[in-house]
């Protein structure tokens, strides 16, 4: 072990600063689920700026210097405040908001979102399975983004209204009726949030033997 690590040294040292800097810096996670679409989809491999909003000391969960807030509209990765599993989502509500939904229409400090270009969509919720969906545009707040509502699935239409405390997020799922956010997990305390995802980086359709999705290539999240 010992002549291993003489020689291969400078290969243990680029592994060493990789994970701090993945740690500390930057990171890079594959997304395994639906519950962002039609933002991300199952396959993508989207950027995560990890100091978007705290500098932690590397390797672990301590802050060593306040650099921001999270915002309404953010994409965000954070670990599960119900059982440490780490979910990428949409921050919809920040610290002192009043927010709820009613039959899936989101509602915030009292203001309805409003929903425009409303189309029709065809979703898979699991091998074989299909159900249909609608997408459309909502705006709601200064934020505009797509979300997917779909038909027959079991879903929380309806929740609240809550405020939301101080050092919390409020955390939606764009895929509303496929979605483990804080309708139930409950509010995501900053910090347990990660960072801030902007790009994909890279794209496969884990559906179709991995097919690279070279359109999402170093596309932006909006």
């Amino acid at each position: 072990m010992k002549n291993w690590l003489k020689q291969n040294r400078g290969f243990v040292i680029f592994l060493v600063c990789l994970g701090l800097f993945r740690s500390a810096m930057a990171d890079w996670n594959p997304v395994p689920t639906g519950s962002m679409r039609p933002t991300i989809l199952e396959g993508d491999v989207v950027l995560v700026n990890r100091l978007a909003y705290d500098a932690k000391l590397p390797l672990t969960n301590i802050t060593l210097s306040h650099l921001g807030d999270p915002q309404r509209g953010d994409i965000v990765t954070f670990n599960s405040p119900k059982d440490g599993t780490r979910l990428i989502k949409r921050l919809v509500a920040v610290p002192g908001d009043v927010v709820e939904m009613r039959d899936d229409v989101l509602i915030l400090n009292g203001q309805p979102a409003r929903y425009a270009d409303v189309k029709p969509a065809v979703e898979s919720v699991g091998p074989g399975i299909a159900v249909p969906a609608l997408r459309a545009t909502e705006s709601i707040a200064g934020q505009q983004r797509t979300v997917q509502f779909l038909d027959r699935v079991a879903a929380k239409l309806s929740f609240g209204p809550v405020v939301v405390p101080p050092d919390h997020y409020f955390m939606l799922g764009d895929n509303r009726d496929n979605s483990e956010d804080s309708r139930y997990i409950g509010f995501v305390p900053h910090s347990d949030i990660i960072g801030r995802a902007k790009h994909i980086l890279v794209s496969a359709d884990i559906t179709d033997h991995w097919q690279p999705r070279l359109g999402r290539f170093a596309s932006a999240l909006n």
